[in-house]
C-alpha cells in the first residue's frame, strides 16, 4: 500500500498545502510531509483525520493507496483504471478550499450604504 502516493494525489485533488491538511487533521505537517514521501506509514488513527479533514472516506484513501501487487488480479490495468475513477470521483466531491470573506459587520455597512 503507498499511502504517501494517495495521500499526495487525494490532498492535489482538494486543493490542499500540505501544512493547511495538517492543521484542519490535527496532525504535524512533518508528520504529512513523511508519509507523503513515504518515510512514515500513517497509522489508522491518522488517516482517519486524514480522510475526516480531505472529506472523503476512509475507504476511498485505502483504494488509491492500493498497488498491483495488493491485489490478486492477472492485469494492473483494472486498478489504474479504478484510481482513475477514483480520482474523478474526489474530484467532483472534494470540499473547496476555504477563501477569507469579508465580516458581516463590513458587508452590512457596504450594503446599507449601497
Amino acid at each position: 500500500m503507498d499511502y504517501g502516493r494517495a495521500l499526495k494525489v487525494a490532498r492535489a485533488i482538494a486543493g490542499f498545502q500540505q501544512k493547511d491538511l495538517a492543521k484542519r487533521a490535527g496532525l504535524d505537517p512533518s508528520h504529512i510531509s513523511l508519509i507523503e514521501s513515504g518515510r512514515r506509514r500513517p497509522s489508522s488513527i491518522a488517516v482517519e483525520k486524514i480522510s475526516s479533514a480531505l472529506e472523503i472516506p476512509v475507504h476511498l484513501i485505502a483504494l488509491l493507496a492500493t498497488e498491483p501487487k495488493d491485489l490478486k488480479i492477472a492485469d494492473g490495468t483494472e486498478l489504474h483504471l479504478a484510481a482513475e475513477s477514483l480520482a474523478h470521483l474526489i474530484l467532483n466531491h472534494a470540499p473547496q478550499p476555504r477563501t477569507r470573506t469579508r465580516s458581516r459587520i463590513s458587508r452590512r455597512t457596504h450594503s446599507s450604504t449601497a
